[in-house]
């Protein structure tokens, strides 16, 4: 039995080949959009509809198989890599996002001045910059006459 199924029947949720393409799909490609999801599924598949892949994607969110990144500006992204403590650093120019590690103790990692009565239980940080491959296109720009 594959690792995808065996995490799809643990979580309660029914093993269907677009699920068990979706999670494999994302486990080779963290931080994917859907549409990027669709087009690797279909690659596999065939026919996979948008909807199709939006309905795998919520479902396994909400059994915490797979974590949804929304970043200001930016699509949705997935990554399977849930229930940990981890951020993201983003580059502001093509949208490469790549994740980091928490460096204080277990989640939430950080604490706020005043939680305002809430409960806290997960703290998002999202570290903005320029990816090494923008930086370098740039500064070859810059070079050219």
């Amino acid at each position: 039995m594959s690792d995808v199924t065996t995490t799809l029947r643990a979580a309660g949720l029914r093993v269907t080949a677009p699920r068990r393409a979706v999670l494999t799909w994302l486990a080779a490609h963290p931080h994917s959009t859907v549409d990027e999801i669709g087009t690797g599924v279909r690659s596999v598949l065939g026919s996979v509809s948008t909807q199709a892949v939006y309905d795998v994607l919520g479902a396994c969110a909400e059994a915490g198989l797979i974590r949804r990144i929304e970043l200001p500006g930016h699509p949705a992204r997935f990554e399977r890599r849930a229930g940990d403590n981890h951020h993201h650093v983003v580059c502001r120019r093509c949208g490469r996002t790549e994740d980091v590690d928490c460096v204080v103790g277990a989640a939430p990692c950080l604490t706020p001045d005043d939680a305002h009565g809430f409960l806290v239980d997960e703290a998002e940080v999202v570290f903005w910059g320029v990816c090494p491959g923008c930086r370098a296109t740039t500064s070859r720009k810059e070079a050219s006459p």
